[in-house]
């Protein structure tokens, strides 16, 4: 598993003098983001500086990663591309595929079972091309990342949102879909829309019970889940260098949730430290000598208001412990006033699950404070009272925390340690429930809690809070507790009261491990066979997409206009479709049947223009891709915001669905609907949403002379025989146009090695 010293070698060494060409191009003083993308730029730097938000830019990545789920689709559709080995260091990770039912040792036992052919084709597939393969219980993704590969000033892309966790080490980590992995592994750039920067001063520090989760949840409710569309997040202050690094890691992870491209802190000692900690002394020696340039320059940080987009200032040693909920991560609540609210809009009270852990807060610091509530239950005659569920983010930090005597103490209360894996964050949680029908509320330390999120149920109200006070909860039963001010009654009957929560940084010890669970690739794949069955259920070779016909898109069928939020989760639902992340055509079958139909307010129900039935959305555009008719989705703002899933995009594509229009796109959707060679376009006007009806036949013009920055016209061919037509936008540029024509990127790909 190494980390590729001779290429963080190579950055830090071109860094002064790309820096310096930087900051003769831009004339000013530079922030870290300008800093860490402008020296990733492919070509020479332009005559001038790329216009944030506007510009797109081709980028050289150092590290392409890939959780389990995601990969089977990118890399079989790097198989496509013909190359021996990928072009720059790439990993596979095993983390999303274990279901959290029973505890570790039992739940990691039946995810091998069960996904047996998938972790073979991923490990031999990884084997042959030169990727390194991260086993089953060897970690989740990020938590593996942060602790082997991230390093400070680097670029890297991962085929899951929560890759920008990786931006506590200082580095730009941005979640892409497979199809951009797949770009970079087979050595083409990676393009991006140069971000806006937002700046976010932190003061003061930490004290108490408010922990580093609760800068993010702040933050979430100052930006909202659209607030940092195309931006990217930089931390400082004398309160962002306070904080861990692993607790700057929690920041940046959630960041994801906000829309934001990516978060990042500048480089110091707390990453340092945590450099050594974690056996990389090599790269803490190379990047201590270069800090400054790892750094925003001192000018920007000293007049931020100058340099920054938009600014936020959070006073550390004034913040609160945070409570966001539920069915949104950006309804942000004080604890001090979040009891009040559960009483006045009525949400359940009663705490029926916690979970602590998952890529966002499963660190040292993170199990080592909740522990020590663990330990003072323990010592006042205290057991949780709600179901209660630990998930470490490696073997690496399992293998430590049980060794320094955590686990035990959580098993002492009444807690289950579940594998290291993702499970309930993504829904792979068989909850225990004695009626799915009744409204519900859990507590998590995860990121992520949109309805159905974590157990596929409506009526569940998922809240999102630190490790450290989702324990107290999970011990009090009740979300009206409050554990700065409340006191519980024990065994005994006596009222007792937690004191604030201790934790440790990294481990007085040193991490430990028998097995991190690692297997490199061999040196020479071209005699690995890479094993697919063409009888599989679960994996399926691709073929590829169709090129563009060369004329407009006449005679598209409304499939669906959908209402309100509509994520990658109503678009491709994870949970039990996840065994099918590999099979295009099976995972087709759960296309759009979480997105609510505007027109009778029902999900998987819409009308069937071929019989006027309501039927299940995968199975009226099946009908409508055999008999060769294309098909248009309609949608809301943010439209495909949450999980970088590409299969969003694949299965509409798949199916045959060939415009998506919506009022706005969050980034990672709409580039990987380009990406496929789908049509992405938004409403000039929003309000002419509401002129689709829900018989409309509709015809896209003006692609003959599809061109950057010129809009397209809409036709509404209404069933009383009457027309509407307006002007719709478009962000592509002329690559992108390529990409389109060909019928895919992957298409352009092919043809450029081959030749």
């Amino acid at each position: 598993m190494a980390f590729d010293i001779e290429m963080i070698k190579n950055v830090y060494a071109n860094l002064p003098s790309g820096i310096a060409a930087i900051r003769k191009l831009t004339g000013k003083p530079l922030t870290l983001t300008e800093k860490i993308l402008y020296s990733h730029v492919t070509e020479n730097l332009p005559s001038k500086p790329y216009e944030r938000g506007k510009s797109y830019v081709d980028f050289n990545p150092d590290r392409v990663a890939m959780q389990d789920a995601t990969a089977q689709m990118a890399l079989l559709q790097f198989m496509q591309a013909g190359r021996p080995k990928v072009a720059v260091p790439s990993t596979v990770h095993c983390d999303h595929l274990i279901t959290a039912k029973s505890g570790a040792k039992e739940d990691l036992e039946r995810a091998i079972k069960v996904n047996e052919e998938v972790y073979n084709f991923l490990s031999s597939v990884s084997n042959k091309y030169g990727i390194g393969f991260w086993k089953p219980g060897a970690g989740i993704i990020h938590q593996v990342l942060l602790e082997n590969y991230a390093f400070p000033g680097g670029l890297m892309i991962g085929t899951d949102s929560h890759t920008v966790n990786a931006g506590g080490l200082g580095m730009i980590a941005i979640g892409v879909g497979g199809a951009d992995a797949c770009d970079v592994m087979a050595g083409l750039p990676w393009e991006l829309k140069m971000p806006k920067i937002i700046g976010v001063k932190l003061t003061g520090k930490l004290s108490g019970w408010t922990s580093s989760k609760d800068v993010i949840l702040k933050v979430a409710g100052i930006l909202t889940v659209k607030g940092g569309t195309d931006a990217i997040l930089e931390y400082f202050g004398e309160g962002a260098d306070s904080l861990s690094c692993t607790g700057k890691g929690t920041i940046c992870n959630m960041g994801a949730e906000i829309g934001a491209t990516t978060s990042v802190f500048g480089y110091d000692k707390k990453m340092s430290e945590y450099l050594r900690g974690t056996d990389r002394k090599d790269i803490a020696e190379l990047a201590d000598k270069v800090m400054e340039h790892l750094r925003g320059d001192k000018e920007v940080y000293e007049t931020p208001a100058n340099y920054f987009d938009q600014l936020i200032e959070i006073n550390l040693s004034e913040l609160e412990p945070h409570i966001n909920g539920p069915f949104t991560p950006d309804l942000a609540w004080p604890i001090s006033k979040f009891s009040a609210a559960v009483k006045e809009k009525g949400w359940p009270s009663k705490l029926e699950v916690g979970l602590i852990g998952s890529c966002t807060n499963s660190s040292y610091e993170d199990i080592s404070r909740s522990a020590s509530i663990a330990k003072q239950a323990i010592s006042k005659g205290l057991k949780v009272k709600s179901e209660f569920t630990i998930t470490p983010g490696s073997e690496q930090v399992r293998y430590t925390v049980e060794r320094d005597g955590f686990l035990g103490e959580f098993e002492k209360i009444g807690g289950v340690v579940l594998a290291n894996a993702c499970g309930p964050c993504i829904g792979q949680w068989a909850r225990h429930s004695s009626d799915p029908n009744r409204k519900n509320s859990i507590i998590t330390s995860f990121n992520r809690n949109f309805a159905k999120r974590n157990d596929g149920n409506p009526n569940t109200h998922a809240f999102v809070a630190s490790p450290e006070i989702v324990t107290a909860l999970a011990l009090a039963g009740n979300l009206s507790f409050n554990p700065l001010t409340d006191y519980l009654q024990n065994e005994k009957g006596e009222k007792v009261k937690l004191e604030e929560p201790k934790g440790l940084e990294l481990p007085p010890k040193g991490f430990s491990v028998e097995d991190a669970g690692y297997q490199a690739p061999s040196a020479n794949g071209s005699s690995v066979e890479v094993l697919v069955s063409p009888s599989s259920e679960r994996l399926q070779l691709l073929d590829p997409f169709p090129a563009w016909e060369g004329t407009d898109l006449k005679g598209l069928k409304l499939l669906i206009k959908a209402k309100g939020k509509c994520t990658t989760d109503h678009i491709s639902m994870a949970g039990p479709w996840l065994k099918f992340r590999g099979h295009l055509d099976n995972i087709s079958n759960n296309m759009l049947i979480g997105a609510l139909n505007a027109f009778n307010d029902k999900t998987d129900s819409v009308k069937n223009q071929l019989t006027d039935e309501y039927e299940s959305v995968p199975k009226v555009q099946r009908q409508y891709k055999t008999r060769g008719m294309g098909s248009i989705v309609v949608g809301d703002e943010n439209y495909g915001e949450g999980s970088s899933r590409e299969h969003a995009a694949m299965e509409p594509r798949f199916l045959g669905v060939r415009v998506v229009l919506v009022k706005s796109f969050a980034r990672i959707h709409e580039t990987n609907l380009k990406k496929q060679g789908m049509l992405a376009l938004t409403f000039v006007n929003k309000d002419d949403y509401n002129k689709i009806l829900e018989n409309d036949t509709i015809d896209v013009t003006g692609l003959k002379s599809f061109s950057p920055g010129v809009q397209l016209t809409l036709i509404l061919n209404h069933d009383s025989g009457s027309k509407e037509e307006f002007k719709v936008n478009h962000s592509y540029n002329a690559q992108q146009i390529e990409w389109f024509k060909a019928g895919g990127a992957l298409n352009i790909i092919r043809s450029k090695i081959k030749a």
